[in-house]
């Protein structure tokens, strides 16, 4: 078989891997309150003239939301390196309801295009286009209002939080940093905070505790080169932020929550990010925390767990600290 084919056929493999483990996890069958708006009439839709037209679903409202009362808005990435998973996915169901209801908060859950059908940057451009989308429906002058009704009655645009597990933390961290490059008129250059869940951050070179094994190293080599079709080497600030501090010390945001646990896969990657992001020169509240005894994003699968619930704890307590 021709070098070409192998490596095609290895790659398929491995992604089929990597989604069959993502969507084995558990899936329970009765969701959660409060529900999501559905009806298409309360979808955001965005449109970029010529070049393609997105909406956000599905958005989460909390318990007992009073008329007139503005709330607190997360923006949030679901995970699935780049390639699984939607903002439906009955897991992200779950979570996105769960923060809702526990700060409480509207959480817009967003569903960006996936590889190998598109590959990166099309997710980023579609994190920051609904970040974009967000704050237009969030402005008080009633811009949003018809996109999104809800967003328009109680979306606070001056609290806006960015959150994300795995690559939907990657893409939170990157389009914090696309937002201080690119303001959005009549915003700005930054959200009042981002949540990097287990992030997805990987590198050429072993980091830390990392296994040093060249068979373990790829699993992960590879996969990167996958979703963005060999256009950004391992060490692109995409995927290391560690590569580029003079890039990462603009960060558009005031605060940052990083999570991760013992047994995660990107551990070391997590820690360094902390121990890391003020040696850059970025000038704002860094918060860490770490599950000890737990897994890669363990808080999806077991998420009425004490560990679970003491993480989701943390995350409500940063995301309505930033919205002070």
């Amino acid at each position: 078989m021709p070098d070409l084919s192998r490596r095609v056929l290895w790659l398929a493999l491995l992604v089929a891997a990597l989604a069959a483990l993502l969507l084995r996890l558990p899936i329970r069958s009765r969701l959660l309150e409060p529900r999501a708006a559905m009806d298409p009439d309360s979808e955001v839709e965005f449109e970029m003239q010529g070049v393609m037209r997105m909406r956000l679903r599905p958005l989460y409202l909390p318990p007992g939301l009073e008329p007139g009362k503005r709330l607190p808005v997360v923006v949030f990435f679901h995970g699935g390196a780049f390639m699984v998973h939607t903002a439906a996915s009955p897991l992200y169901h779950i979570y996105a309801a769960s923060l809702a209801a526990a700060v409480p908060a509207l959480v817009v859950s967003v569903d960006y295009r996936l590889a190998p059908e598109h590959r990166l940057p099309a997710a980023y451009d579609d994190a920051f286009a609904a970040l974009k989308a967000v704050v237009a429906a969030c402005r008080a002058d009633g811009a949003g209002a018809e996109a999104e009704p809800w967003l328009a009655a109680h979306g606070d645009a001056s609290r806006v939080v960015l959150a994300g597990d795995r690559a939907g933390a990657n893409m939170a961290h990157n389009a914090a940093i696309r937002l201080r490059k690119e303001p959005i008129d009549g915003y700005g250059d930054t959200v009042s905070g981002i949540v990097l869940l287990h992030p997805y951050f990987w590198g050429k070179e072993p980091l830390g505790g990392e296994p040093t094994d060249p068979g373990y190293r790829a699993i992960f080599d590879p996969t990167w080169e996958f979703i963005c079709g060999g256009k950004f080497g391992l060490d692109h600030p995409y995927i290391n932020p560690m590569a580029a501090p003079e890039e990462w010390r603009q960060l558009g945001c005031r605060r940052v929550l990083v999570t991760t646990a013992e047994q995660c896969w990107f551990v070391e990657r997590a820690r360094a990010y902390a121990e890391e992001i003020k040696k850059c020169g970025w000038d704002g509240e860094l918060e860490f925390y770490e599950t000890k005894g737990e897994g890669h994003v363990f808080f999806l699968p077991k998420h009425g767990s004490d560990n679970a619930v003491k993480e989701l704890a943390i995350v409500t307590d940063f995301v309505r600290r930033c919205c002070d």
